[in-house]
């Protein structure tokens, strides 16, 4: 199946860097909201991070003009009914992803293939509430989506062959790298990153380090590129608390236990970056 239309949805920083890629790609897509405000705040930051590829050379002005104009605005779903492929970027919660999937199931023609981006929800249990769960894939993108390479694919209990092979030949026209994961909790990235995460805050809660300390320990002793509570802060601790709780669930063992400080910031509506405190003051 060739891949031409693509939808996506939700205009925030994974969805529009998303939509931005696939559009660099030679795709049409539509980047969809049913907040128009978001929506457009999406679409400015879209052409503000293409200005800037301008001018650091990495693309012409007739590269970000032909990238723009295969990007089209949607708030509603039912935009839908012409894509190839429609990729799902909303919050991480799993009621609202059934919900969207649902809906899209009875919007988008047959051969359309429905692609998550979550970072740790059951692609079985998602597809479970659409008609063709055989087209139903994880396509789990890393932030920030236009500079990140890494595109784990996470296959369904029910996923097809065929629908892997559409969207792991697509990822590479993204000029991304595949990685074929299996419908595991946290799959392979959070899986591995969370728990580092959450031990990380521990050694904060418990008093053996101070936030910038730990962060230094892991960028000089272990070549991390940032250290894991400004990580954290960037990936928003409210994101981080509910990977954590997918994976303690999911598993049922204690080694996935959210740390009670990253439960008490979140409480406290220190979520990271986005909110201005984290671990760190923006």
């Amino acid at each position: 199946m060739e891949i031409k239309k693509v939808m996506v949805i939700g205009a925030g920083q994974m969805g529009g860097g998303i939509a931005q890629v696939c559009a660099q790609a030679g795709f049409e897509v539509l980047l969809n909201d049913m907040n128009v405000e978001a929506l457009d705040k999406g679409l400015k930051r879209i052409e503000k991070l293409l200005a800037r590829a301008v001018e650091k050379e990495r693309i012409s002005e007739s590269d970000k003009a032909d990238t723009l104009g295969r990007l089209v605005a949607s708030s509603e779903l039912k935009d839908a009914q012409n894509c190839d492929l429609v990729i799902e970027a909303v919050v991480e919660n799993m009621a609202v992803k059934e919900k969207v999937f649902g809906e899209l199931d009875t919007i988008v023609p047959k051969h359309a293939i429905l692609a998550s981006n979550t970072s740790s929800l059951p692609i079985t249990e998602i597809a479970a509430t659409t008609k063709r769960p055989d087209q139903v894939i994880g396509m789990h993108f890393m932030n920030p989506v236009p500079v990140m390479k890494l595109v784990e694919i996470i296959r369904g209990l029910q996923t097809s062959d065929e629908t892997y092979k559409a969207i792991e030949d697509m990822t590479k026209k993204l000029s991304k790298v595949p990685v074929e994961v299996e419908d595991f909790p946290g799959f392979v990235a959070n899986r591995i990153l969370m728990p580092m995460i959450n031990e990380a805050i521990y050694t904060v809660y418990e008093g053996v380090s101070s936030v910038e300390d730990v962060d230094t320990v892991m960028k000089l002793g272990m070549n991390h590129p940032m250290g894991p509570l400004t990580l954290a802060d960037f990936i928003g601790l409210d994101t981080c608390l509910s990977i954590m709780e997918v994976l303690y669930e999911g598993f049922g063992d204690s080694k996935y236990r959210p740390c009670p400080l990253l439960r008490k910031y979140v409480k406290a509506g220190w979520l990271g970056k986005k909110s201005g405190r984290g671990f760190y003051q923006y």
